[in-house]
């Protein structure tokens, strides 16, 4: 669950900073096969509270705030505006952010943690070497504008040139030069967890990874479009130029880039097909492989670029995708390859070189998300720093504060809502016993990670060297990270490991090792506190570990087992019956208007919807037996809450976690790349589906959120 933001591997939503310019080779060794789309996890990027131990008798309102709540608007109206117009008006968007919240106020207090922590470590001295050393060297670097507008573009010159030199003869050498270190321009190729045996890798192929992220922004020729089009026509242009190229020169480039992301994605799923697992597992063996995509030198392709012997077999994802980079690095000229390469390789670099490349990237993000104004360049420092070190500060994050206390809250939590959910299953009426069985299985074999992981990243044979520049260190760090991963390879998969560090303010799912993940940054004031009320520590964490228990059951969650394998554990009936009822939420979402003429996506977002409503249901169960358990009457006068039932409150809390205001141009770019809906239809469109919300607040037929029986939608 998430806005784009965080990130975890595979596909886990990314930090809101990210995109298509960032460090190309620094995401692509990070989260390898983010385009496969099969670990689809599920992160949160908001937060919540721990359960307290007060009653309710003398509580009042402490994650919420009452001065919030609009008096003019109507719950069963807009219950999104009822709870957090006040919210909005004190919170205006400044030029920094296309899109603020409640989760970037808690991202923004954690930057200034970090930010000390590694300021403080800078102020220690650390010994050349050490990992101290190696954090506050890099922020330094990154913090270096002097240096780096110096440099220009001087440290990517070799590469360039190297490009650029190499004779026909050589072409082949060239390609896997550039898919070892840099980019990958035809084909992706990465290890990940065997779909069918989770405790060991598998390898994938895949296809190329698109400038523009989305097919559409290439083949549907729309006002919006067309604008971004030409926003990312500039931004090749520019920084080829800014690169030493000229204008002549700069727009060739431009050109073939365009043709050939073009053809890319004529071939490349829609948002809808990407989430259909089934048709991502296609084992291959590698004489089947070469057969299939002969343009491509395999036997040398993994000594060559992964420093391993070449597999027996490979899983293909996108069989046409990777036929299309086959067919056009047959057929391509050697300048139009080599154009192509030139923007790859710039292109990975530009966020770690002189101002005008990272002012190019911005401008072609003012039209991308609407912002309009770059972030401090401490803030990128850090995100910087972030990416290659970040455990090593999560360590230190962790000791200075994550009580353990946090720690057991949140066990007890996850065990309630464990018990909740499972007596959801037992409920179910279009579920068979046996596959509510299996489901029963594996709800029991969740894993749970809370706060941090039990052993840290060793970086000590990482080497970051200040005689370098900031681009030549961030590249090496790349490849100490890529190093690592490929060193797993012909291993047993070790599941204790994180996807995300610890100061990220996010979690998530992981089905193929059937886990759910909690890091520290998330389990803190406002959204986790221990003196809130239990109403609003259920509706604001509470859901969110129901949220994550819920991704292991939703549309693509569900075709994993207890053990994090794809099989299927349903009967043919049940799943018959789960799609019917999936369809309906799909025609939900599909039908809100989110601009004049653009509408949610209910099959890309699918996932995410059925998790937030199964977060509110089952925590709601969870709340409901602990204040049995308290002796507590919700329904009394004195179980009030500043004059709330403690229902409305846990609903209100909810909304409130998803307080937020946004830029047009960046609902627009969210409803097209990502897979979680925009916060006031996470709030509205499924709350619509929930009788004790109608309850709470007296909504009946003839309020605009109302939605008859018949219509709604009760999956978990």
């Amino acid at each position: 669950m998430a806005v784009p933001s965080a990130r975890a591997r595979r596909n886990v939503i990314r930090r809101e900073s990210a995109s298509i310019y960032s460090n190309e080779r620094m995401n692509e060794v990070n989260n390898d096969m983010k385009k496969i789309n099969l670990a689809v996890a599920a992160t949160v990027v908001l937060a919540g509270a721990a359960a307290s131990c007060s009653s309710g008798k003398s509580e009042s309102l402490k994650s919420l705030n009452a001065e919030y709540l609009s008096d003019s608007i109507a719950p069963g109206t807009d219950f999104y505006a009822y709870v957090n117009r006040g919210w909005q008006e004190a919170h205006p968007l400044t030029p920094e952010y296309s899109r603020y919240g409640q989760f970037n106020v808690l991202s923004d207090e954690n930057e200034i943690r970090v930010q000390d922590i590694v300021l403080g470590l800078a102020k220690e001295n650390p010994a050349p070497g050490s990992v101290g050393y190696k954090v506050a060297t890099v922020y330094n670097l990154a913090m270096d504008s002097v240096r780096r507008n110096e440099e220009g573009a001087a440290p990517i010159m070799a590469g360039l040139k190297k490009i650029e030199e190499t004779p026909a003869d050589s072409m082949d050498q060239l390609f896997l030069w550039m898919q070892a270190s840099y980019a990958s321009p035809f084909v992706s190729v990465g290890m990940m967890e065997d779909l069918h045996d989770s405790d060991n890798y598998a390898m994938y192929v895949g296809g190329a990874s698109l400038g523009l992220g989305d097919r559409d922004y290439y083949l549907v020729d729309n006002e919006r479009n067309l604008q971004v089009r030409d926003a990312y026509r500039n931004l090749i242009a520019t920084q080829m130029q800014n690169a030493g190229f000229s204008k002549e020169d700069a727009e060739r480039i431009t050109d073939n880039v365009l043709k050939i992301e073009t053809s890319l994605a004529e071939e490349t799923w829609t948002r809808e097909e990407s989430r259909d697992l089934e048709r991502q597992d296609n084992p291959r063996t590698l004489a089947e492989l070469k057969e299939l995509y002969p343009a491509f030198n395999w036997d040398a392709f993994f000594p060559e670029t992964m420093g391993i012997d070449a597999p027996e077999n490979v899983i293909v994802t996108t069989l046409n995708t990777v036929k299309r980079g086959n067919d056009l690095y047959a057929s391509l000229s050697e300048r139009e390859v080599k154009d192509f390469y030139l923007w790859k390789f710039v292109n990975q670099a530009s966020s770690t070189l002189s101002d005008n490349f990272t002012d190019a990237n911005f401008e072609f993000n003012k039209v991308l998300s609407g912002v309009q104004e770059q972030r401090p360049r401490w803030k990128r420092a850090l995100g910087a720093t972030e990416g290659v070190l970040g455990e090593a500060i999560g360590q230190l994050y962790v000791e200075k504060y994550f009580p353990e206390s946090s720690k057991q809250k949140m066990l007890d939590l996850v065990a309630n809502l464990r018990e909740a959910l499972g007596q959801h299953i037992d409920s179910l009426t279009w579920m068979s016993p046996e596959t509510k069985a299996n489901a029963h299985k594996k709800l029991d074999s969740f894993t749970v990670k809370i706060g941090y992981p039990d052993t840290w990243k060793d970086y000590s044979s990482m080497v970051i060297d200040p005689k370098l520049s900031y681009y030549e260190n961030m590249h090496n760090a790349s490849m100490w990270h890529q190093a690592e991963l490929y060193k797993k390879w012909g291993k047993p998969v070790d599941k204790t490991e994180w996807g995300m560090t610890p100061q990220t303010v996010n979690a998530y799912y992981n089905p193929m090792a059937n886990e759910i993940v909690f890091p520290a940054a998330i389990l803190q004031a406002p959204f986790f506190d221990p003196e809130a009320s239990d109403a609003e520590n259920y509706g604001g964490i509470g859901v969110v570990i129901g949220h994550e228990m819920t991704h292991g059951f939703d549309d693509q969650g569900r075709h994993f087992d207890a053990s994090g394998n794809m099989t299927d554990w349903w009967t043919a009936e049940d799943a018959e019956k789960f799609k019917a009822l999936t369809d309906k939420l799909v025609a939900q979402f599909d039908a809100v208007e989110v601009l004049p003429g653009v509408h949610a996506n209910g099959s890309y977002t699918l996932g995410e919807n059925i998790a937030d409503q199964g977060g509110l249901r089952v925590s709601r169960t969870a709340f409901l037996a602990s204040q049995a358990k308290k002796g507590v009457d919700v329904n009394s006068e004195e179980a009030k809450i500043n004059g709330f039932t403690p229902e409305q409150v846990f609903y209100m809390n909810y909304a409130n976690i998803w307080a937020s205001n946004i830029r047009d141009e960046e609902k627009q770019n969210l409803t097209t790349r990502d897979v979680h809906s925009l916060a006031e239809n996470r709030v509205n469109v499924t709350l619509r589906n929930i009788e004790p919300f109608f309850t709470a607040f007296g909504i009946t037929e003839g309020q605009p959120l109302y939605l008859a029986p018949a219509e709604r939608v009760v999956i978990w």
